[in-house]
């Protein structure tokens, strides 16, 4: 199974809300023992076991808007089925903390799943959308490029632990119940 989480490259991102999809997969990573490594698909990846099964965890190196190159060659090369993909990202019409999994349909907005789609060349797959909230003073693209605020900050490191959490429910029971599980609103 894989896990894709999206984000942007360089420690200058690592506390953006761009990287949400980059830290719920570094908190899987630390639960399961699973170490990242730079991979030939443009991607740092790692593999290993959640519950009983086999899963590849990636978070692709090409920013953002690109990363479906990474997703495409990873999928290609491993001969995956989109279907069983997991994409988990940021989600600005999601106030912040709330989660919803989501099978198939358009971008929303997010140019990182619009890089998917086209390089898929499909829109069926799973994604795990972790609202970052919608800006208020700034635009759009200077709100998911910023830290969170520190009045923020609890509930977003909340937010992060339980989508990890939602990512095994996903893993060990499937798309309906993590749905069932972790939709709200």
């Amino acid at each position: 199974m894989l896990l894709v989480g999206l984000g942007n490259p360089g420690t200058e991102h690592e506390a953006t809300r761009h990287n949400v999809g980059f830290r719920i997969l570094e908190m899987l990573g630390v639960r399961h023992r699973i170490a990242f490594r730079r991979n030939r698909w443009r991607g740092q990846a790692g593999r290993g076991r959640i519950a009983d099964v086999d899963v590849m965890l990636l978070k692709p190196q090409t920013y953002m808007n690109e990363s479906g190159f990474a997703v495409r060659a990873v999928v290609a090369f491993h001969r995956i089925e989109p279907a069983t993909v997991l994409v988990v990202h940021d989600d600005l019409d999601l106030p912040l903390g709330r989660l919803r999994f989501r099978s198939g349909g358009g971008a929303g907005g997010n140019n990182g799943i619009r890089s998917l789609i086209s390089h898929l060349q499909t829109d069926q797959f799973a994604r795990l959308k972790c609202g970052i909230g919608r800006p208020g003073f700034e635009g759009a693209v200077d709100h998911v490029l910023s830290p969170f605020h520190n009045s923020e900050s609890e509930a977003a490191d909340a937010m992060v632990a339980r989508a990890a959490d939602a990512v095994e429910t996903y893993v060990q029971e499937g798309f309906e119940r993590a749905a069932g599980t972790y939709n709200s609103g």
